[in-house]
Protein backbone atom coordinates (compact mmCIF):
# COMPACT_ATOMS: atom_id res chain seq x y z
CA UNK A 1 0.00 0.00 0.00
CA UNK A 2 1.40 3.58 -1.06
CA UNK A 3 1.36 6.31 1.18
CA UNK A 4 -0.14 9.22 -0.29
CA UNK A 5 1.99 11.84 -0.59
CA UNK A 6 2.05 14.71 1.67
CA UNK A 7 0.65 17.62 -0.03
CA UNK A 8 2.86 20.73 -0.34
CA UNK A 9 1.52 24.16 1.23
CA UNK A 10 -0.22 26.14 -1.11
CA UNK A 11 2.04 30.14 -1.29
CA UNK A 12 -0.32 32.50 -0.49
CA UNK A 13 0.35 35.97 -2.93
CA UNK A 14 1.90 38.59 -1.67
CA UNK A 15 -0.15 41.66 -1.70
CA UNK A 16 0.91 44.25 -4.02
CA UNK A 17 2.18 47.36 -2.43
CA UNK A 18 0.42 50.36 -1.29
CA UNK A 19 2.33 53.13 -3.59
CA UNK A 20 2.02 56.36 -1.65
CA UNK A 21 0.40 59.51 -2.92
CA UNK A 22 3.48 61.23 -3.01
CA UNK A 23 4.87 58.11 -5.32
CA UNK A 24 2.75 58.90 -7.67
CA UNK A 25 3.10 62.75 -8.57
CA UNK A 26 5.72 63.70 -10.87
CA UNK A 27 8.54 65.70 -10.47
CA UNK A 28 7.71 69.71 -11.41
CA UNK A 29 9.79 70.85 -14.05
CA UNK A 30 11.94 73.27 -12.75
CA UNK A 31 10.58 76.83 -13.82
CA UNK A 32 12.96 79.56 -15.75
CA UNK A 33 12.59 82.85 -17.82
CA UNK A 34 9.85 82.31 -20.37
CA UNK A 35 11.85 83.95 -22.87
CA UNK A 36 15.11 83.05 -22.29
CA UNK A 37 13.91 79.31 -23.01
CA UNK A 38 12.22 80.42 -26.37
CA UNK A 39 15.23 82.20 -27.59
CA UNK A 40 17.62 79.63 -26.61
CA UNK A 41 15.43 76.56 -28.75
CA UNK A 42 15.27 79.68 -31.33
CA UNK A 43 19.30 79.55 -31.06
CA UNK A 44 20.17 76.14 -30.85
CA UNK A 45 17.90 75.72 -34.61
CA UNK A 46 19.95 78.56 -36.49
CA UNK A 47 23.76 77.35 -35.21
CA UNK A 48 24.75 74.26 -33.18
CA UNK A 49 27.84 76.28 -32.02
CA UNK A 50 25.60 79.05 -30.75
CA UNK A 51 23.78 76.42 -29.39
CA UNK A 52 26.48 75.02 -27.02
CA UNK A 53 27.75 78.30 -25.92
CA UNK A 54 23.94 79.06 -24.54
CA UNK A 55 23.42 75.59 -23.14
CA UNK A 56 27.35 76.34 -21.63
CA UNK A 57 25.76 79.58 -20.16
CA UNK A 58 21.94 77.90 -18.87
CA UNK A 59 23.82 75.42 -16.89
CA UNK A 60 25.38 78.19 -14.96
CA UNK A 61 22.59 77.85 -12.90
CA UNK A 62 21.00 77.74 -8.99
CA UNK A 63 17.55 76.52 -8.06
CA UNK A 64 14.87 78.16 -5.64
CA UNK A 65 12.62 75.15 -4.95
CA UNK A 66 10.61 75.01 -8.24
CA UNK A 67 12.54 78.19 -10.15
CA UNK A 68 15.75 77.59 -12.16
CA UNK A 69 17.45 80.60 -12.46
CA UNK A 70 20.51 80.78 -15.40
CA UNK A 71 23.43 82.96 -16.25
CA UNK A 72 22.03 82.73 -19.64
CA UNK A 73 18.22 84.06 -18.00
CA UNK A 74 19.89 86.74 -15.97
CA UNK A 75 21.43 88.21 -19.80
CA UNK A 76 18.03 87.67 -21.12
CA UNK A 77 16.35 89.14 -18.33
CA UNK A 78 18.82 92.69 -18.14
CA UNK A 79 18.62 92.53 -22.49
CA UNK A 80 15.08 92.62 -22.01
CA UNK A 81 14.76 95.48 -19.53
CA UNK A 82 17.60 97.67 -20.84
CA UNK A 83 15.78 97.35 -24.56
CA UNK A 84 12.19 98.19 -23.06
CA UNK A 85 13.63 100.84 -20.95
CA UNK A 86 15.53 102.31 -24.03
CA UNK A 87 12.72 101.99 -26.88
CA UNK A 88 10.65 103.65 -24.20
CA UNK A 89 12.93 106.71 -23.52
CA UNK A 90 12.82 107.02 -27.64
CA UNK A 91 9.18 106.50 -28.41
CA UNK A 92 8.73 109.00 -25.75
CA UNK A 93 11.22 111.46 -26.81
CA UNK A 94 9.28 111.00 -30.50
CA UNK A 95 6.26 111.39 -29.50
CA UNK A 96 6.98 114.55 -27.08
CA UNK A 97 8.70 116.17 -30.82
CA UNK A 98 5.06 115.00 -32.90
CA UNK A 99 3.15 117.40 -30.00
CA UNK A 100 5.45 119.94 -30.28
CA UNK A 101 4.95 120.44 -34.12
CA UNK A 102 1.20 120.50 -33.29
CA UNK A 103 1.10 124.75 -33.21
CA UNK A 104 -2.49 124.71 -32.16
CA UNK A 105 -2.00 124.18 -28.49
CA UNK A 106 -0.86 126.69 -26.37
CA UNK A 107 2.27 126.07 -24.08
CA UNK A 108 -0.04 124.60 -21.48
CA UNK A 109 -2.25 122.32 -23.40
CA UNK A 110 1.52 120.87 -25.33
CA UNK A 111 2.80 120.23 -21.59
CA UNK A 112 -0.42 118.43 -20.92
CA UNK A 113 0.00 116.78 -24.29
CA UNK A 114 3.55 115.59 -23.16
CA UNK A 115 2.47 114.10 -19.75
CA UNK A 116 0.08 112.36 -21.00
CA UNK A 117 1.72 110.63 -24.25
CA UNK A 118 4.88 109.80 -21.83
CA UNK A 119 2.56 107.99 -19.43
CA UNK A 120 1.00 105.84 -22.05
CA UNK A 121 4.37 104.88 -23.57
CA UNK A 122 6.17 104.20 -20.45
CA UNK A 123 2.94 101.94 -19.30
CA UNK A 124 2.76 100.21 -22.70
CA UNK A 125 6.68 99.44 -22.10
CA UNK A 126 5.51 97.81 -18.65
CA UNK A 127 3.15 95.25 -19.97
CA UNK A 128 5.43 94.92 -22.94
CA UNK A 129 8.24 93.51 -20.71
CA UNK A 130 6.13 91.75 -18.50
CA UNK A 131 4.49 89.87 -21.63
CA UNK A 132 8.27 89.51 -22.56
CA UNK A 133 9.29 87.91 -19.20
CA UNK A 134 6.41 85.81 -19.34
CA UNK A 135 6.18 86.89 -15.91
CA UNK A 136 3.09 85.09 -14.67
CA UNK A 137 0.85 88.20 -12.95
CA UNK A 138 -1.70 85.50 -11.66
CA UNK A 139 1.06 84.71 -9.30
CA UNK A 140 0.93 87.82 -7.30
CA UNK A 141 -2.46 87.94 -6.03
CA UNK A 142 -1.99 86.71 -2.99
CA UNK A 143 0.72 89.84 -2.51
CA UNK A 144 -1.72 92.06 -4.47
CA UNK A 145 -3.73 93.75 -1.26
CA UNK A 146 -0.21 93.88 0.34
CA UNK A 147 1.23 95.65 -2.57
CA UNK A 148 -1.97 98.20 -3.23
CA UNK A 149 -1.89 98.85 0.43
CA UNK A 150 1.68 99.79 0.38
CA UNK A 151 1.49 101.95 -2.55
CA UNK A 152 -1.33 103.53 -1.12
CA UNK A 153 0.63 104.98 1.72
CA UNK A 154 3.93 105.39 0.65
CA UNK A 155 3.04 106.71 -2.59
CA UNK A 156 0.37 108.55 -1.85
CA UNK A 157 1.91 111.85 -2.37
CA UNK A 158 3.35 111.59 -5.55
CA UNK A 159 0.43 110.26 -6.94
CA UNK A 160 -1.59 113.15 -5.69
CA UNK A 161 1.50 115.42 -6.66
CA UNK A 162 0.92 114.23 -10.15
CA UNK A 163 -2.99 114.52 -10.32
CA UNK A 164 -2.84 117.79 -9.23
CA UNK A 165 -0.45 119.04 -12.02
CA UNK A 166 -2.48 117.65 -14.71
CA UNK A 167 -5.57 118.87 -13.33
CA UNK A 168 -3.22 122.86 -13.29
CA UNK A 169 -2.33 122.03 -16.61
CA UNK A 170 -6.11 121.43 -18.06
CA UNK A 171 -7.31 124.34 -16.08
CA UNK A 172 -4.91 126.88 -17.27
CA UNK A 173 -4.22 128.63 -13.81
CA UNK A 174 -0.73 127.94 -13.89
CA UNK A 175 1.41 127.00 -16.70
CA UNK A 176 4.80 127.98 -17.86
CA UNK A 177 6.12 131.74 -18.35
CA UNK A 178 3.62 132.66 -15.73
CA UNK A 179 4.88 135.33 -12.80
CA UNK A 180 3.91 134.15 -9.27
CA UNK A 181 4.41 135.77 -6.00
CA UNK A 182 6.66 133.02 -3.65
CA UNK A 183 7.16 132.75 0.14
CA UNK A 184 10.29 131.24 1.74
CA UNK A 185 10.65 129.51 5.00
CA UNK A 186 11.66 132.97 6.61
CA UNK A 187 8.22 134.24 5.58
CA UNK A 188 9.81 137.08 2.46
CA UNK A 189 7.37 136.86 0.22
CA UNK A 190 9.58 137.39 -4.04
CA UNK A 191 7.68 136.73 -6.94
CA UNK A 192 9.55 134.11 -9.86
CA UNK A 193 8.44 132.73 -12.80
CA UNK A 194 7.23 129.15 -13.90
CA UNK A 195 10.02 126.97 -15.49
CA UNK A 196 8.48 124.18 -15.62
CA UNK A 197 5.84 122.00 -14.40
CA UNK A 198 6.81 118.76 -13.21
CA UNK A 199 5.15 115.29 -12.23
CA UNK A 200 6.15 116.11 -8.72
CA UNK A 201 6.39 119.47 -8.04
CA UNK A 202 6.63 123.56 -9.82
CA UNK A 203 10.09 125.09 -10.61
CA UNK A 204 10.15 128.46 -9.86
CA UNK A 205 13.53 130.97 -10.45
CA UNK A 206 13.33 134.02 -8.63
CA UNK A 207 15.34 137.37 -10.16
CA UNK A 208 18.45 135.90 -7.69
CA UNK A 209 18.14 133.05 -9.22
CA UNK A 210 16.69 131.16 -6.76
CA UNK A 211 14.98 127.81 -7.68
CA UNK A 212 11.75 127.00 -5.75
CA UNK A 213 10.39 123.43 -5.91
CA UNK A 214 6.70 123.85 -4.92
CA UNK A 215 4.65 120.31 -4.79
CA UNK A 216 1.84 120.72 -6.81
CA UNK A 217 -0.22 119.84 -4.23
CA UNK A 218 0.24 122.91 -2.95
CA UNK A 219 -0.62 125.38 -5.66
CA UNK A 220 -3.69 123.46 -5.26
CA UNK A 221 -4.77 123.65 -2.03
CA UNK A 222 -2.43 127.49 -0.74
CA UNK A 223 -3.68 130.40 -2.89
CA UNK A 224 -1.32 131.95 -5.50
CA UNK A 225 -1.03 135.12 -6.07
CA UNK A 226 -0.75 134.92 -10.29
CA UNK A 227 0.18 138.32 -11.88
CA UNK A 228 0.41 137.03 -15.39
CA UNK A 229 -3.13 134.72 -15.13
CA UNK A 230 -5.52 136.93 -17.01
CA UNK A 231 -3.12 139.55 -18.26
CA UNK A 232 0.23 140.12 -17.86
CA UNK A 233 0.02 144.21 -16.96
CA UNK A 234 1.43 144.62 -13.92
CA UNK A 235 1.17 148.47 -11.82
CA UNK A 236 4.44 149.57 -9.85
CA UNK A 237 4.00 152.16 -6.64
CA UNK A 238 6.58 154.60 -6.04
CA UNK A 239 6.26 156.58 -3.42
CA UNK A 240 7.79 160.16 -3.03
CA UNK A 241 8.07 162.53 -0.30
CA UNK A 242 8.35 166.76 -1.26
CA UNK A 243 8.31 169.48 1.02
CA UNK A 244 5.59 171.38 2.46
CA UNK A 245 6.98 174.78 0.98
CA UNK A 246 7.30 173.24 -2.86
CA UNK A 247 4.58 173.56 -5.84
CA UNK A 248 2.68 170.94 -5.64
CA UNK A 249 1.50 170.94 -9.20
CA UNK A 250 5.16 171.27 -10.43
CA UNK A 251 6.28 168.58 -8.52
CA UNK A 252 3.76 166.09 -9.67
CA UNK A 253 4.35 166.97 -13.42
CA UNK A 254 7.86 166.08 -12.81
CA UNK A 255 6.64 162.79 -11.33
CA UNK A 256 5.11 162.21 -14.38
CA UNK A 257 8.26 163.39 -16.73
CA UNK A 258 10.34 160.68 -14.63
CA UNK A 259 7.48 157.62 -14.79
CA UNK A 260 7.12 158.32 -18.47
CA UNK A 261 11.02 158.51 -19.20
CA UNK A 262 11.75 154.71 -18.13
CA UNK A 263 11.66 152.97 -21.82
CA UNK A 264 9.52 149.58 -19.81
CA UNK A 265 6.95 152.02 -18.19
CA UNK A 266 3.48 151.29 -20.60
CA UNK A 267 2.27 154.30 -22.35
CA UNK A 268 -1.82 152.70 -21.85
CA UNK A 269 -2.41 152.83 -19.24
CA UNK A 270 -0.66 155.87 -18.59
CA UNK A 271 1.20 156.75 -15.34
CA UNK A 272 -0.89 158.43 -12.60
CA UNK A 273 0.24 160.41 -9.61
CA UNK A 274 -1.61 160.30 -6.14
CA UNK A 275 -1.53 162.30 -3.43
CA UNK A 276 -0.99 159.81 -0.44
CA UNK A 277 -1.37 161.80 2.54
CA UNK A 278 0.48 164.45 4.75
CA UNK A 279 3.28 163.03 6.72
CA UNK A 280 5.49 164.46 9.60
CA UNK A 281 7.68 166.52 7.58
CA UNK A 282 6.71 165.94 3.77
CA UNK A 283 4.23 165.62 1.37
CA UNK A 284 3.73 162.11 0.34
CA UNK A 285 2.84 161.23 -2.68
CA UNK A 286 2.79 157.61 -4.72
CA UNK A 287 3.36 157.12 -8.67
CA UNK A 288 1.51 154.47 -10.50
CA UNK A 289 2.77 152.91 -13.79
CA UNK A 290 2.36 149.81 -15.40
CA UNK A 291 4.81 147.23 -16.97
CA UNK A 292 3.67 143.78 -19.10
CA UNK A 293 7.44 142.48 -18.44
CA UNK A 294 7.31 141.65 -14.63
CA UNK A 295 10.10 138.72 -15.09
CA UNK A 296 12.29 141.08 -15.86
CA UNK A 297 11.89 142.39 -12.16
CA UNK A 298 10.31 145.28 -10.80
CA UNK A 299 13.07 146.54 -8.46
CA UNK A 300 14.91 148.05 -11.53
CA UNK A 301 11.61 150.06 -13.15
CA UNK A 302 11.72 151.97 -9.42
CA UNK A 303 14.65 152.72 -9.20
CA UNK A 304 14.82 154.41 -12.82
CA UNK A 305 12.14 156.75 -12.25
CA UNK A 306 13.36 157.71 -8.81
CA UNK A 307 16.99 158.59 -10.45
CA UNK A 308 15.61 160.61 -13.15
CA UNK A 309 13.48 162.29 -10.94
CA UNK A 310 16.24 163.14 -8.54
CA UNK A 311 17.52 164.65 -11.24
CA UNK A 312 14.74 166.44 -12.27
CA UNK A 313 14.02 167.46 -8.72
CA UNK A 314 17.66 169.35 -8.59
CA UNK A 315 17.00 170.92 -12.05
CA UNK A 316 14.09 172.40 -11.03
CA UNK A 317 14.66 173.51 -7.13
CA UNK A 318 12.29 170.92 -5.77
CA UNK A 319 13.30 169.66 -1.89
CA UNK A 320 13.28 166.81 -1.21
CA UNK A 321 13.02 166.90 3.13
CA UNK A 322 14.67 164.70 5.45
CA UNK A 323 12.62 163.94 9.13
CA UNK A 324 12.96 167.08 11.62
CA UNK A 325 11.92 167.23 14.93
CA UNK A 326 10.46 170.18 17.25
CA UNK A 327 11.58 169.77 21.11
CA UNK A 328 9.86 171.86 23.95
CA UNK A 329 11.62 171.22 27.29
CA UNK A 330 9.47 171.57 30.29
CA UNK A 331 9.63 174.09 33.02
CA UNK A 332 11.43 172.17 35.94
CA UNK A 333 13.47 173.38 38.81
CA UNK A 334 16.62 171.80 38.20
CA UNK A 335 16.70 172.93 34.82
CA UNK A 336 16.14 176.29 35.99
CA UNK A 337 18.93 175.54 38.12
CA UNK A 338 21.41 174.30 35.64
CA UNK A 339 20.73 177.31 33.23
CA UNK A 340 20.83 179.61 36.27
CA UNK A 341 24.55 178.22 36.77
CA UNK A 342 25.39 178.13 33.02
CA UNK A 343 24.80 182.07 32.98
CA UNK A 344 26.78 182.56 36.15
CA UNK A 345 29.58 180.57 34.45
CA UNK A 346 29.57 182.60 31.60
CA UNK A 347 29.09 185.84 33.40
CA UNK A 348 32.29 185.49 35.41
CA UNK A 349 34.42 184.71 31.91
CA UNK A 350 36.37 187.95 31.02
CA UNK A 351 36.40 188.71 27.70
CA UNK A 352 39.18 186.23 26.69
CA UNK A 353 37.01 183.51 27.86
CA UNK A 354 39.03 183.20 31.07
CA UNK A 355 37.32 182.97 34.37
Amino acid sequence: MQASPTPSPETTPEPPAIEQAWSLSEDAPEQGVAAAEGLRDAVAKQSDTLGSLVDSLNSLAISFGDVRISLWDVLIVVGVIVGVLALAWFLAKLGRRMVRRVTKLDPSQQLLAEKLVSILVWAAALFIGIDLLGIDLTALAVFSGAFGLAIGFGLQKTFGNLIAGIILLMDKSIKPGDVIAVTDTAGQQSFGQIRKIGIRAVSITTRDQREYLIPNENLMINQVENWSYSSRNVRIQVPVGVSYNCDLDLAERLMLQAAKSSSRVLKAPPPTIWLDGYGDSSVDFIIQCWIKDPEEGVGNVRSAVLKKLWTLFAEEGVEIPFPQRDIHLRNSDQLDKLIELMARREETRGPDGNA
